[in-house]
């Protein structure tokens, strides 16, 4: 028995007479339901995470006690626009470039 004509006819049934199929919207919308859910499980999440970061360097004030990311915790001493130096022990301050402070442990009262 010759299955080809079988397998031909059942792959065009009900699809009109040219044998495309289905086009168009229905095509894409696997598509655009992973870009949605990539958006909402990654996208927008670290969105937020990078607006909270920059809002948390933008309000550092002299006084605070604060940790990098290579976990040096110290007190701010002084701040430019790039650039904060930290006092992380008596007399001895390093500068460390703004974007690289993870967070901030307490807030502290700016020095006169």
């Amino acid at each position: 028995m010759d299955w080809s004509g079988v397998a031909y006819a059942m792959g065009t049934m009900g699809q009109g007479g040219d044998g495309q199929g289905a086009g168009g919207f229905a095509a894409f919308l696997p598509l655009l339901l992973m870009v949605g859910i990539f958006y909402f499980l990654l996208i927008r999440p670290q969105q937020k995470k990078q607006k909270a970061h920059k809002a948390m360097l933008d309000s550092l004030q002299r006084g605070d006690v604060v940790v990098t990311t290579g976990g040096i915790q110290g007190k701010i001493t002084g701040l430019t626009e790039t650039v904060a130096t930290m006092e992380i022990a008596d007399k001895v301050r390093v500068k460390v470039q703004r974007g690289y402070i993870a967070g901030v442990i307490s807030k502290g009262e700016p020095e006169e």
